[in-house]
């Protein structure tokens, strides 16, 4: 590599610091450099090697050539690593011309562009450099896991072997094909958000196993993950159910009663599905979880306690798609729904300053509930114990999601509008629906 010696870089300040002002990144500006013409450069200066790739704990020995027509002596001159300058103990002059530095167990790059080792006049200005990438070969990646979403695609995820930083970049490749009869293909749709991941969208066959693997690698070797083998009708998850809502059972203090619907992606797929029930207390964030629903789209939640709000969730495991064998893999649980079981009779207090506490928050609740239906509801004929919960859910987000829209259009028959001040539309809220 060429480069030009550099000019003072501003007045004030030492001369190092002025060499590190001008030396930024040593790497980038090789990269901007090898964009110009190649005779724009003079080999006045030459840092050799240039940009050596080594692992961690090596030794590495560089020089610093300097033409002689630029009349500097090997002496004067010092370098630096990623701008702070060597001791000169390090130094060897091999010639009048030329000055050598010696570094021993290098640690790892701070940052996969290289390490700027760079060689300077006795004023600080930069001559020349090199890039150092110090790290270490990929090892086996690991944790490879697949799934499929309704069958309409296939991703995978896997975690790099190791301690799983290598420290220089390292380039990970899925590669899958037919078991019997594929070619070997690389997934194309890496994710952005995700590190690790990729979904292969395309050209996806069913009841044909499929064989998977990564391959990771870098300037100082590779590594490639064991094999899995898999039938996408296997690893199917799907959506959360949909339809969730919750309601009273009459006037039972301790009972509520959970209804919602199959995932519609697979409602034209022969499978048997299970669903679970979570639940909590709306003070709690300690989920209570019911395994045992089975395949049935509705369930009875008992021994709850009386006059409490309570958040419920379900989610899906769509096992035995087209007769596969394999337990499938459960969906994402449904955003929460909220409702409350009818307060007890028998709990009232006869303690008049416990009593007028209570009435004092609850008379402070509904006012804040009221003035929240005003913002929020139009032509409302009646109030209902389901819109108070509603506002109470709502009351449990965060700011910049409490007034979005919620869709309660769970009915046909409604008495009044609800609407949210971040969007023109109204869903309709069912009064006919409501157990007082």
């Amino acid at each position: 590599m060429c480069v030009s010696v550099v000019s003072k870089a501003s007045r004030g300040g030492s001369d190092i610091n002025r060499g590190v002002e001008l030396q930024m990144s040593w790497c980038l500006q090789r990269r901007l450099r090898h964009k110009r013409p190649h005779n724009v450069c003079q080999h006045v200066a030459i840092v050799y090697p240039q940009d050596p790739v080594l692992r961690m704990g090596s030794n590495l020995t560089a020089s610093c050539w300097v033409h002689p027509e630029l009349g500097v002596h090997a002496n004067s001159l010092f370098w630096t690593l990623n701008g702070h300058q060597l001791p000169s103990s390090l130094y060897r002059v091999l010639s009048p011309t030329n000055l050598s530095v010696t570094l021993a167990g290098l640690n790892a790059s701070r940052q996969t562009s290289g390490d700027n080792l760079v060689c300077h006049n006795h004023k600080g200005h930069i001559l020349a450099g090199s890039c150092l990438y110090v790290g270490m070969p990929p090892e086996k990646p690991v944790n490879l896991t697949c799934w499929s979403r309704n069958t309409k695609d296939l991703t995978c995820s896997w975690a790099p072997g190791g301690k799983g930083e290598t420290n220089i970049s390292t380039l990970y490749k899925l590669k899958y094909k037919l078991r019997w009869y594929g070619t070997e293909k690389e997934c194309e749709d890496y994710s952005h958000t995700q590190p690790y991941s990729c979904s292969i969208t395309q050209d996806l066959h069913l009841f044909t196993p499929y064989e998977i693997w990564v391959e990771a690698s870098n300037r100082l070797g590779r590594a490639t993950s064991d094999v899995i083998i898999l039938d996408i009708l296997d690893v199917v998850t799907t959506d959360p159910p949909s339809g969730v809502t919750v309601s009273r059972l009459g006037q039972l203090e301790d009972q509520l009663s959970v209804r919602w619907e199959a995932p519609p992606a697979l409602k034209d797929f022969l499978f048997k599905a299970k669903y679970q029930i979570r639940y909590r207390l709306e003070e709690s964030q300690d989920w209570k979880v019911m395994n045992d629903v089975g395949n049935q789209t509705s369930c009875r939640l008992a021994g709850l306690r009386p006059g409490t709000v309570y958040f419920v969730q379900v989610r899906c495991n769509p096992v035995g798609i087209y007769g596969s064998r394999k337990a499938g893999i459960w969906s994402e649980w449904s955003h929460p729904t909220a409702a409350s079981t009818p307060h007890s009779e028998r709990l009232m207090s006869c303690d008049s300053k416990s009593s007028g506490d209570s009435n004092s928050t609850l008379r402070r609740e509904l006012k804040q509930f009221l003035g929240w239906v005003k913002k929020h509801a139009y032509g409302c004929s009646s109030m209902s114990m389901k819109l108070y919960d509603q506002w109470r859910v709502d009351m449990q987000k965060s700011p910049k999601t409490r007034n979005q829209v919620v869709d309660l259009s769970t009915s046909k028959r409604w008495s009044c509008f609800y609407s949210s001040r971040t969007s023109p539309e109204r869903n309709y809220v069912g009064a006919n629906d409501i157990v007082a």
